[in-house]
């Protein structure tokens, strides 16, 4: 679980993970024109393969080969993970402090 915090704690690494929420499947290619072009990121194909790399150890990301593309999928196991170690209190949300 540790490794699901580390990946999680990167703005780049969490904006790879929406892009990959709102259209699974994404090539390298793809990844880093919509990085670019949605997030404004200007981060080069190489970091952003290390990015990947991280949350793929992290079990949020899958590669997934054909031919000779490789296909990134979101796998959102490690945060049910979280989300199961840390419930919501019985009867939703406590009121924020004041």
């Amino acid at each position: 679980m540790a490794d699901a915090y580390k990946a999680l704690a990167d703005p780049t690494r969490r904006a790879i993970l929406d892009e990959l929420t709102e259209r699974d499947g994404q090539t390298l290619f793809e990844l880093v024109t919509r990085l670019v072009t949605v997030h404004g990121l200007s981060s080069s194909r190489q970091a952003i393969s290390q990015h990947l790399d991280v949350l793929e150890a992290a079990g949020l990301v899958h590669r997934r080969r054909e031919g000779r593309y490789t296909f990134h999928h979101l796998d959102t196991a490690p945060l049910a993970e979280i989300a199961r170690r840390w419930p919501s209190p019985p009867g939703g949300s406590p009121d924020p402090p004041e």
